[in-house]
Parts: C-alpha cells; structure tokens; sequence
C-alpha cells in the first residue's frame, strides 16, 4: 500500500470516528435535555390539580398559568432537539 492510501485510509476513520461521538452527543444532549421539561412539567400539572382540588372556581386561571409554565419549560427540551439535530447533521 502507497502512502496516499494510508493516509486516506486514516482519514476515512476519523470521519466515522468524529460521526460516531456527535450521534453519542446527540443522544447524550437529548436524553439530559429531556429530563428538566418533564420533570417541570408533571410538577405544575401536580400543583395544578392540587390547585383546582383547593379552588375549584379558579380553574380557568389555574389552567392558563399552568400552560404558559409548561410551554416555557417545554422551549429547553426543544433546544437541546435542536442542538442534537445540528450534530447529527452537521458533524
């Protein structure tokens, strides 16, 4: 084997090897990234229901801050789906 070969060889693996730990990173972000907006928003549905149990006339105001909370929440799991889909797609 020449060393042109050898060399694009090398680099052939260091692309699969560089693919491979962005797809890791992808998962890694994605499955840390998913665990604040679901933790947050199963604790203000909770408190929501507790609220409503409490105050069953308030249920219509419970309910609207209860949805703008976890639509909030929701933005950090949906910027770390969009971090995993620039490694994934751009490593």
């Amino acid at each position: 084997m020449s060393l042109f070969n050898l060399i694009l060889a090398e680099v052939a693996y260091n692309e699969f090897f560089v693919k491979a730990l962005a797809c890791l990173g992808a998962g890694l972000c994605m499955g840390l990234g998913a665990i604040g907006p679901a933790l947050a928003e199963g604790f203000a549905a909770a408190k929501a229901c507790e609220g409503t149990a409490r105050q069953p006339e308030a249920i219509k105001e419970i309910r609207s801050v209860m949805l703008i909370g976890q639509a909030v929440s929701e933005t950090t799991g949906l910027y770390s789906l969009l971090v995993a889909i620039l490694l994934i797609f751009v490593a």
